[in-house]
């Protein structure tokens, strides 16, 4: 089966949605990484949900690498997003989702080719779908931008 350049794009998109979930449960739960991994391709990749529909199969790759990278480049991902918070709002004091996000977004500015604006594009896009009322899809915009410019100031 070949997969269209929409469908790709929905895996990659959904990959990255279960990386921000991952990362996540991760932090909550205390699983590891190996855990977390298996468990999200085991059962979450393409599952049934509650309500009849299932869940759209992610990119195995980019899941598995970004969540890798997440984990093994933590100490300067967290140190690029603590430069992109006012001082006031180190990482450890903002919301667990959002610091998941930005660690799976920090993974791919520095580990990927993905250019910049897509993984902003993409990551501020999985922001409104955890915080739908709120104003976080601007304050996720404003710090993965700083984060982008610090990690490929070339490509600005």
């Amino acid at each position: 089966m070949t997969l269209s350049g929409n469908q790709k794009r929905k895996m990659k998109s959904a990959s990255r949605l279960y990386a921000v979930q991952a990362l996540f449960q991760m932090e909550t739960t205390g699983q590891t990484v190996d855990q977390v991994r298996v468990e999200f391709l085991d059962f979450r990749f393409g599952a049934e949900v509650d309500d009849g529909t299932d869940m759209i199969e992610g990119d195995t790759e980019l899941f598995a690498k970004t969540l890798a990278d997440a984990v093994n480049y933590q100490a300067p991902i967290d140190q690029m997003t603590d430069r992109a918070l006012v001082a006031k709002w180190p990482i450890d004091r903002i919301d667990p989702t959002l610091r998941a996000l930005f660690r799976a977004a920090g993974a791919e500015l520095l580990q990927s080719t993905t250019p910049p604006k897509v993984v902003i594009s993409e990551y501020v896009a999985i922001s409104a779908a955890f915080f739908p009322e709120g104003k976080e899809g601007k304050f996720v915009n404003a710090v993965l931008d700083h984060m982008a410019r610090e990690a490929k100031p070339e490509a600005f």
